[in-house]
């Protein structure tokens, strides 16, 4: 079985010291956290994932979930582990106290979802979704809505989903056909197909709550006749007991790459009963609160997973003895020295590393800016902040899970022919987080979304304000002899970005097909720069603590040597994506069909 020890000292190192999170007393909740609490919390979530989720994580891939008489069967342990998570309390971290749950800050959770997603996933999906639902509710539900599902989604006692994708319309969902019919009481009776609804039926909660778009009879046409309706598996009484069963039902199961342990259903709504989330036609709208949520949710997939698959390689690559380093023989007393010094293997395994600390401080940050978009008194700030957190999302979602995929990809490499068999699990890392750069929009939406909605939108308006951040931080410290290389990188980094964003917004008007040939690159280009300016900040804490001493110069010794390698190798590559951008999306364009 896979190993896996939980980062707790880069969390404590993130929210601590870069992020200081404990500064911002101002921001509601912020004020009942302190780091004895917050290391507790993490403690127990290690505990848990490490203890109970990691080995069912194997469990759950080879025996999939089950359709038995029209319903889900989870796997073996499932179920148990859920209760115990429940009743635990790790669903209820982040959520709103008036309905039960803790009212800690998103990026105290954001953490402790990277232990779930790191040793199970699967599993981790259930209450992941949930929470989106929870936000969904929370944020556009009306009150009565609220009291009658919110409690019992925070505590984790029942569950919800999202049902977006239809078989004839994916990302279009312009295109959707299900249906919405008025009856009384505030109710609609709800009838359409839905496919890919991850935990869309399963045996782990008495109860599923979905989320389902779908259009009213006097709907618009196009995204803006969208409604959002919550329909329950069991209906609910007045009194909060269950009642009937709801007349919809998950009619299949899809056969799936990965995350076996997830219920993946095709879901029918016959005549279903539902409630309106939010006004009328603005589903969309309620739908992407749930849907940002997700998308974050997706890019910690993106780390936890690839952080999972480089501790085990890692551990792997000290073990392994096979042929002998270039430079003459590490370790006589053996037949050969650990795979670990061969050159190629190190490279693979900083890449990853650098990577994965990287991220996650960018996600750390992503993460704050959406706390200081919800808890700010300040109308001002909490606008910036909603600002940056919405510019930075395809880059959490799309450039992490890009690169996240390839790292597992790289971790398998490290093992030779014993990662692709099952038995080692870095085959399973692949193939479960191959779908994370699938769903919640594609990374080639994301792309789009990122340069034709946040970036020429704007008229990059936003970007600026990172980009002055950014050239605040060089002022700050380029007179630092000790910090130059990494100033050098990330100047490197952010003039290669500023290039490209430069050479979009000059073509895009007279040629709107670039924006799509450019915008991958220019994605991967941002993601990476992006990282370049967290390693920075994170030299930077490090020569801080360092100067001030410190019991554990090797860990901030080991940032410093990491931070280097990231600019070294890492940011090497903006100049190429920046010219990829200048000299072949004209060529994309211009390609004629007949010429494929």
């Amino acid at each position: 079985m896979p190993i896996y020890q939980a980062p707790i000292r880069d969390y404590q190192f993130i929210l601590s010291e870069l992020l200081n999170i404990y500064q911002y007393q101002e921001l509601a909740g912020f004020d009942e956290v302190d780091p004895e609490l917050v290391d507790a919390i993490l403690q127990g979530v290690a505990d848990f994932t490490t203890d109970i989720m990691l080995p069912l994580n194997a469990v759950g891939d080879h025996q999939g979930c089950q359709l038995v008489d029209g319903k889900v069967i989870t796997p073996d342990g499932f179920k148990d582990a859920y209760k115990q998570y429940v009743e635990n309390g790790w669903a209820t971290l982040t959520c709103d106290p008036e309905y039960g749950g803790q009212g800690l800050p998103e990026v105290v959770g954001t953490f402790a979802t990277e232990m779930k997603t790191a040793t199970n996933m699967a599993f981790a999906m259930y209450p992941g979704l949930t929470h989106g639902a929870y936000s969904a509710i929370h944020v556009h539900g009306s009150d009565a809505l609220k009291q009658k599902y919110l409690a019992k989604l925070v505590s984790g006692e029942w569950t919800g989903t999202m049902n977006l994708t239809e078989s004839h319309a994916g990302t279009d969902l312009a295109l959707l056909r299900t249906k919405a019919k008025p009856l009384a009481n505030d109710t609609f009776a709800i009838s359409g197909e839905k496919i890919f609804i991850s935990s869309g039926d399963h045996d782990l909660a008495e109860n599923i709550i979905h989320l389902v778009l779908a259009r009213l009879p006097d709907a618009p046409e196009g995204v803006k006749g969208i409604s959002l309706f919550a329909v329950p598996k069991y209906l609910v009484n007045a009194d909060g007991t269950l009642g009937a069963a709801n007349s919809l039902a998950a009619t299949g199961l899809e056969h799936k790459m990965g995350i076996h342990g997830n219920s993946t259903c095709v879901m029918l709504f016959d005549n279903a009963v539902g409630e309106l989330v939010g006004a009328p036609h603005q589903g969309l709208r309620a739908m992407f609160t749930m849907m940002n949520q997700a998308r974050l949710g997706v890019g910690i997939q993106g780390l936890g997973v690839s952080d999972i698959a480089y501790q085990n390689a890692l551990f792997y690559a000290k073990d392994r003895v096979q042929g002998r380093a270039l430079s003459g023989v590490k370790e006589a007393d053996k037949a050969a020295d650990p795979i670990l010094v061969h050159g190629d293997v190190r490279r693979m395994l900083l890449s990853q590393k650098s990577f994965n600390e990287g991220t996650r401080a960018l996600m750390g940050q992503q993460a704050l800016w959406l706390d200081q978009a919800e808890r700010e008194a300040d109308p001002v700030k909490a606008k910036q902040a909603s600002a940056l957190a919405a510019l930075f999302t395809p880059i959490v979602k799309g450039f992490v899970t890009d690169q996240g995929f390839k790292a597992c990809v790289d971790a398998q490499q490290v093992y030779g022919g014993h990662g692709y068999i099952n038995e080692w699990g870095m085959e399973q890392f692949v193939r479960d987080i191959r779908i994370a750069m699938i769903y919640e929009g594609t990374n080639g939406v994301q792309a789009l979304d990122l340069v034709g909605r946040k970036l020429l939108a704007d008229k990059g308006a936003t970007l600026q304000v990172w980009s002055e951040m950014v050239k605040q931080f060089i002022g700050l410290h380029s007179t630092n002899e000790q910090m130059k290389p990494f100033i050098a990188g990330l100047m490197d980094a952010a003039g290669d970005l500023e290039r490209a964003t430069g050479y979009i917004a000059k073509h895009a008007a007279n040629n709107p097909d670039l924006v799509g040939a450019a915008s991958m690159a220019y994605m991967q280009l941002f993601g990476i720069s992006a990282l370049a300016w967290m390693w920075a900040r994170i030299a930077a804490t490090a020569l801080t603590a360092l100067e001030k001493g410190t019991d554990e110069a090797s860990f901030y010794q080991a940032k410093l040597k990491t931070a280097t390698f990231y600019m070294s190798y890492w940011v090497s590559q903006t100049r190429s994506l920046r010219k990829q951008i200048e000299t072949s999306s004209e060529h994309i364009v211009a390609f004629d069909e007949a010429d494929f």
